[in-house]
């Protein structure tokens, strides 16, 4: 290959990409954990749409844009039986590669492919680990509990009945 045959390959390259589109990526893989873990998940899109479901761990990618110049946000919910739920949002920041274009991708990657690829975007954390709390109200647990009086609120004692003196 001749050497201005070689410039206008690497000429075309350049132009025809997003900078972000050549070093980064538009697809971003995240793992998702819980304690205790086999809580079920659910991720949902900005528009409310589910994208997913499993249990944790769990690794996926996420697209990192939602339209040209629009980035992504999803909504992870974790569920498991005699925890409350918990909904955790994913978030996705500027690549700072995507400033490369005015070096190397110039107005094409700034203002078209960039956008419209969704790389000029980039996931936040790569990882959530998530604690779930125990749920306080379990209809499934079956108990007796002595209160002192004293230690009861207020509301509750307009309810009580002498049962003897």
């Amino acid at each position: 290959m001749n050497l201005k045959l070689k410039f206008l390959a690497i000429s075309s390259i350049l132009l025809l990409t997003g900078c972000a589109s050549i070093v980064s990526k538009s697809s971003w893989p995240i793992t998702i954990n819980s304690s205790p873990s086999e809580a079920k998940i659910s991720i949902k899109d900005k528009k409310g749409i589910e994208i997913y479901t499993g249990n944790t761990p769990a690794t996926l990618k996420l697209k990192s844009g939602a339209g040209f110049f629009s980035k992504a946000r999803y909504q992870v919910t974790f569920e498991k039986v005699g925890y409350d739920k918990k909904v955790v949002p994913v978030e996705f920041k500027l690549n700072g590669w995507y400033f490369g274009n005015i070096i190397f991708g110039g107005p094409l990657g700034l203002l078209i492919i960039d956008p419209a690829t969704g790389a000029m975007f980039k996931l936040e954390t790569e990882f959530l680990n998530e604690t779930l709390t125990k749920s306080v109200a379990n209809v499934d647990t079956k108990e007796l509990k002595l209160l002192d009086i004293n230690n009861i609120p207020a509301e509750w004692k307009k309810h009580l009945i002498l049962v003897s003196k």
